[in-house]
């Protein structure tokens, strides 16, 4: 009997190498609505993905699609670059009065480009101008996008690579408890910053995530954080919060560092801030650093204005009270419970948890494990991906959106697979 291979597929023929998640999910997805995507055969995947942390109200909301297609029939303005429309107008209007008023955040709103990337960039460059110095000290294990400047502050050995050049004017530092807790948090960072001996120049920021996604979940203490934000005051340090994945709402606060008390100098969002998917970036920063002359800073796709458009009715229908905040809150603890569970069941293959709101990583001694339990669970149709610096956690990051039946079927499956490849 002859078995004929399947033909090669559009995908491998014509598309590019370097493409991976469909590697991990190998199927075709048609449609998608909800924490629920669906691929051509019609079978159902529960999302524990979310488009990496872009889609916290999951997939085509009813509420943002509705926001969107009005704007869309009405002949409204898609491409606009930075001039002024309504669409932008309404966007930080609502910004303003339901997200920085409330939280007493004085912040001025710059739109550095569509993606992460782009803000992060932004962000450094605003501050180096500002204070004047090149240095950037940023943080072990940390993911800040894939663009040079990014990278540099970027700790992925593979990731850095990429680049293909030197990746310099940056220091890494270690992040909370990459020691262990056996030596008292900064103080290596505070005795180079001392020491005219050490080789560091005066930073001119730190960058730093609160929770570190792709680094393998890493949660920063709230007295880490504020921590770090006196020291950045003493010495002279501007203070970014890298908050793209962690922000809106994926700790359950609209940012992720309002658990910790603080306020940085300078925050940047993108992913879930369009609310829909569509590319969006901020890159906040309180008024006196906004030392820009005009068009020192830009970008072609800077204002999508159909982003704005979702971002705006997201901002309104989740925004304007708790309740979405609250229902993370319960939600993150109905993960707590089950990975305890899960975890206290694999203690002898050295399996621990960790996470805030609703994002959690479990992360196994065999770092092999991960990647097993993520394509077992694949099988049995959940989408959750690995981080870490050798893929050995896996992530969840479902919509917030999600129904409590929803997320007890996604832990389900994820213990099952858990168990399945013991």
């Amino acid at each position: 009997m002859t078995i004929t291979a399947p033909a090669p597929t559009v995908f491998e023929t014509v598309e590019s190498e370097v493409r991976s998640y469909c590697r991990a999910w190998p199927v075709v997805f048609e449609r998608a609505s909800g924490s629920r995507l669906y691929d051509e055969q019609g079978r159902s995947y529960l999302d524990f993905f979310a488009g990496a942390g872009s889609l916290n109200y999951g997939h085509n909301n009813p509420v943002l699609k509705r926001a969107l297609l009005e704007y869309i029939e009405g002949d409204g303005i898609t491409h606009a670059l930075d001039m002024s429309t309504t669409a932008k107008r309404a966007f930080l209007e609502t910004f303003q009065s339901t997200v920085l008023q409330p939280r007493g955040l004085p912040y001025k709103v710059m739109f550095p480009g569509p993606t992460g990337t782009n803000a992060v960039e932004a962000a450094l460059k605003l501050a180096r101008k500002v204070k004047g110095r090149e240095a950037v000290v940023s943080f072990t294990n940390a993911f800040h996008g894939m663009s040079l400047g990014s990278l540099a502050v970027t700790g992925n050995a593979f990731k850095r690579a990429g680049a293909g050049i030197p990746l310099v004017h940056a220091t890494p530092m270690p992040f909370d408890n990459y020691l262990g807790g056996r030596v008292p948090d900064f103080l290596w960072f505070e005795r180079l910053l001392e020491d005219q001996g050490s080789g560091l120049n005066h930073p001119a920021a730190v960058i730093v995530e609160t929770i570190q996604g792709e680094g393998g979940v890493n949660v920063a203490r709230a007295e880490w954080l504020r921590g770090l934000a006196n020291l950045c005051r003493r010495r002279d340090m501007l203070l970014i919060v890298d908050d793209v994945q962690m922000g809106c709402g994926r700790t359950g606060d609209f940012f992720s560092f309002e658990e910790a008390g603080i306020v940085p100098d300078i925050v940047t969002m993108s992913k879930s801030i369009s609310g829909y998917g569509l590319p969006m970036a901020l890159c906040l920063f309180k008024p006196e650093l906004d030392v820009w002359e005009p068009g020192e800073h830009n970008g072609t796709f800077r204002g999508n204005n159909p982003a704005f458009v979702t971002a705006t009715a997201a901002l309104q229908a989740y925004w304007g009270d708790g309740a979405l905040r609250q229902q993370t809150l319960v939600h993150g603890g109905r993960v707590e419970s089950a990975l305890r569970r899960l975890c206290a069941d694999h203690e002898r293959s050295g399996a621990s948890y960790r996470g805030r709101g609703l994002v959690w990583g479990i992360e196994f001694t065999d770092k092999q494990r991960a990647e097993a339990v993520c394509r077992k669970a694949f099988e049995h149709g959940l989408l959750v991906e690995t981080s870490g610096p050798e893929g050995e956690v896996v992530k969840l990051l479902p919509p917030l959106t999600l129904t409590a039946d929803e997320l007890d079927e996604g832990l389900d499956i994820l213990a099952r697979s858990v168990h399945e490849t013991a």
